[in-house]
């Protein structure tokens, strides 16, 4: 009889975790995977590529505004129904894109799929319904590796599309996985994961609760800064391998599959740390080898000559530390409010989002070398991450030790 309920739990928790990993695969389709085919979308819908480049700002855009909804509305009425409608939503919009020879009616089909991927934010809220403890740091790290390796191999992966399937291979693989993801998460998951049931429909006090509590910010803010580091590289990548070390497209999809090993190694790395240091000790390890990427970059542009190497070799050492950070951080915010998760991973997100967003758009724009100015990034990044992260450890002493006073007196 035990023996049987623990093959049953076994078997629902590798059902869980293929089901979030397929839920981070399908986030990478729509933006990286599609970047190889933006000359022909351009030549199908005759537009410029700059054209075809807003449908990303646009992606992005319905994105952020979906998870804001559907984070606290799964906590209310539950993950399942919205993961569901989501997936269908995304298919239809990612159907209509392949059947649409208009330039604004691919752009609202674009947007129809943002929509629905908008409930991929649902992922974090799923780790925290589902596993508790080691187990659920130990998912997060694998999912943090597994987002940096299908980022890695996205640009091989759309290449090999564009070339046999054309731009609407990615638009069609995606749809098969949202299909496969949409079956699975039908017969695996519940709506027995929600808050108490006098939580009101409230988004605005459900985020002023989240939002106000500085601990939770402060969490965020350093996984934030921890993405923001990756994703300025994954921005700038082309600029400087393809536009200034003219390398082909083939040859730069190569450099980031071995920029994706390095995840493989962090999250390694992360998973070993996980089970002999705290996740506070964890978020200062990971942050200061960032720092010490940062510094590396620093010394390798003022003393030798751009090459892949000089770029890759401090890229290495910032994602270990990006994937020794940023589960540990993620996992002490999601911690604070497990009964309100949704809304919990809607404010994380959009925070992730905004400060990705912002910090990689200010780095590309960059009038000096872009080089030096991502090393500049992350030694400040990564210090002020730091001391956030040391604000927190003595705030959270101090309310205790004033608790602690408070029952002594009582």
């Amino acid at each position: 009889m035990n023996n049987r309920a623990h093959t049953g739990n076994a078997r629902q928790r590798r059902g869980a975790v293929s089901l979030l990993l397929a839920m981070v695969l399908l986030g990478v389709f729509p933006l990286d995977v599609l970047l190889p085919s933006f000359p022909a979308l351009a030549e199908h819908f005759r537009s410029t590529p700059s054209d075809i480049a807003l449908s990303i700002s646009l992606f992005a855009v319905g994105i952020a505004f979906a998870q804001l909804l559907i984070g606290p509305l799964s906590d209310v009425i539950g993950r399942k129904g919205l993961l569901l409608a989501g997936m269908g939503v995304s298919m239809l919009g990612a159907l209509g894109c392949t059947m649409t020879r208009d330039y604004t009616l691919f752009l609202a089909f674009r947007l129809l799929q943002a929509l629905g991927c908008g409930c991929f934010v649902l992922s974090q809220a799923l780790v925290q319904d589902l596993f508790d403890g080691e187990e659920r740091d130990r998912l997060r790290i694998l999912m943090v590796t597994a987002t940096g390796i299908f980022i890695s191999v996205s640009p091989l992966a759309g290449t090999f599309l564009q070339a046999t399937l054309g731009w609407r291979g990615s638009f069609w693989v995606f749809t098969a996985l949202a299909a496969a993801v949409l079956i699975k998460a039908w017969f695996f998951l519940d709506d027995s994961h929600r808050v108490v049931r006098n939580t009101p429909l409230n988004f605005l006090n459900a985020y002023r609760r989240v939002l106000g509590d500085f601990e939770f910010v402060g969490y965020w803010l350093i996984s934030a800064f921890a993405f923001a580091c990756h994703f300025s590289f994954i921005v700038i990548s082309p600029l400087i391998f393809m536009d200034q070390l003219q390398l082909s497209a083939y040859e730069f999809s190569l450099i980031l599959l071995v920029y994706g090993a390095a995840y493989i190694v962090g999250g390694i790395a992360a998973a070993l740390l996980s089970r002999r240091i705290s996740s506070v000790q964890q978020i200062v390890a990971g942050l200061s080898l960032i720092l010490l990427a940062g510094l590396v970059m620093l010394f390798m542009t003022q003393h030798f000559a751009l090459s892949p190497a000089t770029v890759l070799i401090p890229m290495l050492i910032c994602t270990a530390g990006t994937t020794i950070a940023r589960p540990a951080a993620t996992s002490r915010a999601m911690g604070l409010f497990p009964e309100n998760a949704g809304t919990c991973a809607s404010a994380g997100s959009t925070i992730i989002f905004i400060c990705g967003g912002l910090i990689s758009a200010l780095i590309s724009l960059s009038p000096s070398n872009l080089q030096a100015t991502l090393g500049y990034c992350f030694v400040l990044l990564s210090c002020i991450a730091l001391a956030l992260n040391k604000r927190i450890s003595q705030r959270a002493r101090v309310l205790e030790s004033s608790a602690n006073a408070t029952t002594t007196g009582d």
